[in-house]
């Protein structure tokens, strides 16, 4: 059974960094995957933040938090982590990483920022940027 576990949520003031874990069972890392990160604010849809394929490397971002926001993972530790630099407080939201496993190569292609492709999906980890 697949399962996500996000954690390293918390309140942080602006300008501050924070990096939040995802830590997969159930399917292996080293294989075919897109892992996705998405946030939903209260009142607000959820929206994909980043991704990252396991198939050839890519990495896609948000306009919103290039240049502030890094994806990455450990096949070692099961785990894909969001490096998050210079947090404002719009980035407030609940956290939640998603997987597609495949048995074919995947890329992080555009359409990856969207829920619809995702099968499996964490609890959340709730992100505050507040002074």
């Amino acid at each position: 059974q697949v399962q996500l576990v996000e954690s390293g949520g918390g309140l942080v003031q602006p300008g501050g960094s924070l990096r939040l874990s995802c830590a997969g069972s159930g399917f292996n890392l080293k294989y075919y995957y897109v892992i996705g990160w998405f946030r939903q604010a209260p009142g607000k849809e959820r929206e994909g933040v980043s991704c990252i394929s396991s198939s050839d490397g890519s990495t896609r971002y948000t306009d919103s938090v290039k240049g502030r926001f890094t994806i990455s993972r450990d096949n070692a530790k099961n785990t894909v982590y969001l490096q998050m630099n210079s947090l404002k407080p719009e980035d407030t939201a609940v956290y939640y990483c998603a997987v597609v496993p495949a048995s074919v190569p995947i890329s992080c292609a555009p359409g990856m920022l969207m829920t619809s492709p995702y099968d499996y999906w964490g609890q959340g980890t709730q992100v505050t940027v507040s002074r």
